[in-house]
């Protein structure tokens, strides 16, 4: 049903979509409606929902999710209903441009590839619409506050999810080089469910859970190994060894570790002041060449004898 879906939206009309990306509390959400006016794109996918001028018309914000998991499940279209919900609005609106906004390149492609719609054709960066200085203000107002932005009116917020509503604010765009008119938009600050308190301290097994949540939103293949958490100044750190049935390749690990840190900022709140990950070199597929490597080794100690005799 919904390859049919995709495959009446390519064929009636060309849809392109567009990306914005950038680490949780940067702004993203913030600017979102700036970008799209700039653009002339007609809807946004934020965080589970779908978008339209200022309006809510489809989804279920993640920012209502009481937990880490039901959060990623929301914002990733995990549910069915949901997804459905906006397959089924998407349907029906006659457009041609989307915006989708997450933390990484990766989350934009997994959200696009469950709403069936196709690859983004290009990826704005927050760091292109914010100054370093607005971007370090946003991340102070996530972080300490632990405030979220919902880029529509409070009335849109408060009918299905009331309790998380903190507060509005009126952002009045002037002097914008690509129009000729200011904009005043209409946002709600919210405080979700799923922040951990400043004062808890998260446990090993939690982390456990969260990051195999992400692994399998990334790569259901990549299971954990090892894992040691350090929290010596409130800000974790992480040493994650990671395995996988297929060989990873070197230069992707650094995409692994970007959106793993980034889901766990993103959806409880936290801060991640340093990680690594490594993947084991035996679990990750390729037989051939491990057995290589130890066929050669039994050789070099094998010369080694006879030169010793």
């Amino acid at each position: 049903m919904f390859e049919l879906i995709k495959r009446l939206f390519s064929t009636v009309r060309p849809i392109k979509v567009y990306a914005l990306v950038g680490k949780s509390g940067t702004g993203k959400s913030f600017r979102s409606q700036m970008i799209a006016d700039k653009y002339h794109i007609s809807l946004i996918i934020d965080d589970g929902i779908l978008i339209k001028g200022n309006r809510l018309i489809a989804g279920k914000s993640a920012k209502q999710a009481a937990s880490f998991i039901s959060a990623m499940r929301c914002a990733l279209f995990r549910d069915e209903d949901q997804r459905s919900e906006v397959m089924k609005a998407l349907q029906k609106e006659k457009f041609t441009k989307i915006l989708i906004i997450g933390t990484s390149e990766k989350m934009v492609r997994v959200i696009a590839s469950r709403l069936n719609l196709p690859e983004p054709i290009h990826v704005f960066k927050i760091e292109e619409f914010a100054t370093q200085e607005e971007i370090e203000t946003a991340l102070r107002t996530r972080y300490t506050e632990g405030k979220h932005v919902i880029p529509v009116p409070a009335i849109e917020v408060t009918r299905t999810a009331p309790s998380i509503v903190y507060d509005t604010i009126q952002v009045f765009f002037t002097h914008l080089p690509f129009r000729k008119k200011a904009r005043t938009f209409e946002k709600t600050l919210v405080k979700p469910g799923f922040s951990v308190p400043e004062a808890k301290v998260l446990s090993r097994n939690v982390f456990m859970q969260m990051i195999n949540q992400c692994l399998y939103d990334y790569d259901n293949t990549i299971k954990i190994n090892t894992l040691e958490v350090q929290n010596p100044d409130g800000k974790y750190k992480l040493q994650i060894g990671l395995r996988s049935p297929n060989r990873i390749p070197k230069e992707e690990i650094p995409e692994i570790k970007e959106y793993i840190i980034d889901a766990l900022e993103k959806y409880s709140s936290i801060q991640i002041a340093d990680a690594t990950v490594t993947i084991d070199e035996w679990s990750t597929g390729n037989v051939q060449e491990v057995l290589k490597k130890m066929n050669e080794q039994i050789e070099q100690v094998h010369e080694i004898n006879i030169n010793q005799n």
